[in-house]
This record gives structure tokens, sequence and C-alpha cells, in this order.
């Protein structure tokens, strides 16, 4: 059975940093593309950030230049260090592995940027 388990989510002021986690059983991260996706209320879940199998990355325009995915083979773990936090980073975040025609998310966690 594969499960995604995020954590790392909370409250925290504008500025500051917060690192998510998401630990995979049942699946290897490094032979799929691991994304974060974001949902806030009222709106549509969106694309944060993407590393493919071989490690290369993709980030929203948003979050260029603040937050950074990384991979951690040997633990199976794929991580999200945010940076400079806004109050329009606040939602919840999910982690999500894709693979042809599979396809796994977590289960979130919520990320609330206030002061």
């Amino acid at each position: 059975q594969v499960q995604l388990v995020e954590s790392g989510g909370g409250l925290v002021q504008p500025g500051g940093s917060l690192r998510l986690s998401c630990a995979a059983s049942g699946i290897m991260f490094r032979t799929y593309a691991t994304d974060w996706y974001r949902q806030a209320p009222g709106k549509q879940r969106e694309l944060v950030a993407q590393i493919s199998s071989s490690g290369s990355t993709v980030y929203a325009d948003s979050v260029k230049g603040r937050f950074t995915i990384s991979r951690d083979n040997a633990k199976n773990t794929v991580f999200l260090q945010m940076n400079s936090l806004k109050p329009e980073d606040t939602a919840v975040y999910y982690c999500n592995a894709a693979r042809q025609r599979l396809n796994y998310w977590g289960q979130g966690t919520q990320v609330t940027v206030s002061s």
C-alpha cells in the first residue's frame, strides 16, 4: 500500500521559514516526479514545485527564489524549504507523486502565515 505523509506545517509570521517533509512508503520517490501543491480556501489547487526523477526542478513564479524542493533518496523523502513566507502562502500543502498512470497524494499539511 502506498502512503505519502506530509509534516512540518504550522503557524509562522510573515518573513519566516518552514520546512515541509513528505515521506513515502510503498514507492521509491526517485522513480517518480514528485510535486508540492497547495490549496487556499476558495481557490483551486495549484502546483508549487516539482522535482523530476532525474532531479530537475520547476517552480511556480510566485515562489521562485523563496522555495526550494529537494529529495533525499536514502530517506525516501521530499522536502519543501519555504523562506520569506508571505500571508498569501497560507494554504494546505499536498505532496504528489506521479508516474505514467500512477498518481498518489498525501493528506496535506496546513501552513498559515500570519502576524
